[in-house]
């Protein structure tokens, strides 16, 4: 983790079932290094800020507006860019990994979906299990599973809809 990272250990097993989950595909999917590399470095970065406060968090990417749940993917993000990390795919997959964005490459998806599918949540452990075995297999059908998945829930809680996951969902349907 960076020196900077901000995780309680809570949040650091979270994280490691995140990485694990993303290693695991990237093996049975036969990830070139490059990729396998990223994959996990987006993992393993993704919620580094998770835990920072959040006048931190708003100090570090200037948004008083955001809902202060999202800000710590574009906060380390610009974090990572600042201390020399120049993967783009890497950088949007951390930056947009709460909301989702429809541009990503195969990083930013891997990373969305291993956040939802990672063993540890106590909420659908079945579906989630299966999705996360199928992965490597159909990657595509999996991806657009989780991204209605987790609009369904957002929709179901009440919870706002950022543009980018509505395009997000428009791309991927």
């Amino acid at each position: 983790m960076p020196a900077w990272a901000v995780v309680t250990d809570k949040r650091q097993a979270h994280i490691g079932r995140v990485t694990a989950l993303l290693d695991r595909w990237a093996a049975d999917m036969g990830l070139t290094a490059g990729e396998a590399r990223g994959w996990h470095d987006a993992g393993l970065w993704h919620d580094a800020l998770r835990d920072a406060p959040e006048e931190t968090l708003r100090a570090i990417v200037g948004d008083k507006l955001h809902p202060f749940g999202v800000l710590h993917g574009p906060a380390a993000a610009l974090k990572l860019e600042a201390d020399g990390e120049r993967r783009t795919s890497v950088l949007e997959a951390v930056r947009w990994h709460t909301v989702g964005f429809p541009t990503w490459d195969r990083t930013g998806r891997a990373l969305f979906m291993a956040d939802f599918l990672e063993p540890g949540r106590k909420f659908m452990v079945q579906d989630r299990a299966f999705l996360a075995a199928q992965l490597p297999h159909d990657f595509d059908a999996v991806f657009r599973q989780v991204v209605r998945m987790r609009l369904e829930w957002t929709l179901r809680e009440g919870n706002g809809i950022f543009s980018q996951t509505v395009d997000l969902w428009n791309a991927v349907r």
